[in-house]
């Protein structure tokens, strides 16, 4: 008797939550869209047999049951992250709006590890190399060479005709020679203060640091003489200087051919590089910052130490020129 009366409650109870589901979901069923209110009460198993059948409902009325839409009592829109593992919709979790996200840590694989690690090895090498080289290199020789930089400011009715306006020597280890300077005797019309950072005082001829364009280039040919001249694209420092060097005595890294790139797909004519490019792949140097003034102590410096990197390599192909043409 006792079993009889548990069975009809327990089957009352479960008819009770039948209907108290049913009613849940199809309330606010108004439009399309079909809102589902789980209560925060029900357990997991509950909460996932209330989700299946609403959207087995959906179905059955010819809905689609992506547009069903779970919220708990306070309104608040649950996502479901759906796990499905039996053909249905039945694993989700449920999410609310604020929860946060976890964001996946990345971590390098190890053959990207390995990778960084034998070319820091390989450049730690090279680097050893170049130091021995140098070091092997008598202080005479060292005291030979000398890098030149010079900027230059716009003169004529468009600007685009050059005129000296500053001139920097550096030695082999990046001391200042000579930094100056230059009066321009012409009208300057453009400045190219952005690029050269020369200004109106700089130049002016009552400014005692700047130099008289004679003097200047006086000075500089006394500097150069039987030196070894380093720079980039010196054609164009020779002619604001008018002066010229011997050609065997030039180490110009614009014109040096494994600093070169050719101009087509296939090859083609060798043409020079920007020394912030060169500076930058081969010693790991930033110059000439986009936004910032050129100096030109720095791109003489930079010049040199390019220079110093390649510098075995070089003496032996200009030494192999002489000999091909004697």
């Amino acid at each position: 008797m006792r079993s009889r009366r548990k069975k009809k409650r327990e089957s009352e109870t479960d008819g009770e939550s039948q209907t108290k589901k049913r009613k849940l979901v199809n309330e606010d069923n108004t439009d399309s869209v079909m809102r589902v209110t789980i209560p925060t009460f029900l357990s997991t198993k509950d909460a996932k047999k209330l989700r299946k059948e609403a959207r087995r409902k959906a179905r059955s009325e010819g809905k689609d049951e992506d547009q069903v839409q779970f919220f708990d009592e306070f309104g608040n829109l649950l996502h479901a992250g759906q796990e499905k593992t039996d053909g249905d919709d039945d694993g989700e979790k449920l999410v609310t709006d604020d929860r946060p996200k976890k964001r996946k840590k990345s971590f390098p694989s190890i053959n990207q590890l390995i990778a960084e690690a034998e070319a820091a090895k390989k450049a730690e090498q090279e680097r050893k190399k170049v130091q021995e080289y140098e070091d092997s290199i008598p202080e005479d020789v060292k005291n030979k060479h000398v890098a030149l930089d010079c900027e230059m400011v716009g003169i004529g009715a468009d600007g685009k005709q050059s005129a000296l306006a500053r001139v920097s020597i550096t030695g082999w280890n990046g001391e200042v020679i000579l930094d100056t300077f230059v009066q321009v005797p012409d009208r300057v019309t453009d400045f190219r203060t952005f690029v050269s950072g020369v200004r109106a005082s700089d130049i002016r001829s009552t400014n005692e640091k700047a130099m008289e364009l004679h003097e200047c280039r006086k000075k500089v040919a006394q500097i150069l003489k039987d030196k070894i001249l380093v720079g980039h694209s010196l054609k164009n420092d020779f002619a604001a200087l008018m002066l010229t060097h011997p050609k065997h005595s030039i180490r110009d890294t614009a014109r040096y051919k494994p600093f070169m790139r050719a101009s087509g797909r296939n090859g083609g004519k060798l043409r020079p590089r920007k020394l912030r490019d060169l500076v930058k792949e081969h010693l790991g140097l930033d110059i000439q910052k986009d936004g910032q003034e050129h100096t030109s102590i720095e791109d003489a410096q930079a010049t040199m130490k390019l220079f110093k990197s390649v510098m075995k390599e070089w003496e032996k192909s200009v030494a192999s020129t002489k000999q091909h043409v004697t």
